[in-house]
């Protein structure tokens, strides 16, 4: 993938190999990522967890940033914690939501 191919549409696509240990799903399904912001080889993305005492959320945001880093096109990823909306099952895919019983 070169410079020109590094999209937010990529990188969505690249999170959906991050998952939350404890449900065994990927972040992107589960509504964990909010935003993902490129800018000059800089990747950030805004995400949340499940609660805020996720004791998955170091593990979370560091395959975060291993799966961006590891991008094509990516010399820097910046990661930010947000609760703002708050998590909550409605941000789910469909997908999600069924496997897990919503």
């Amino acid at each position: 993938m070169s410079t020109a191919e590094l999209t937010p549409e990529a990188v969505w696509d690249a999170l959906r190999v991050v998952e939350d240990p404890e449900l065994g799903m990927d972040v992107v399904d589960l509504g964990l990522v909010y935003d993902v912001a490129i800018d000059a080889g800089t990747v950030a993305v805004t995400y949340s967890l499940t609660s805020m005492g996720c004791p998955a959320g170091a593990q979370i945001e560091q395959d975060i940033r291993d799966v961006v880093g590891s991008m094509a096109g990516v010399a820097e990823v910046t990661t930010a914690l947000t609760f703002d909306p708050p998590w909550s099952p409605e941000r789910m895919s469909d997908d999600a939501k069924f496997v897990l019983g919503f």
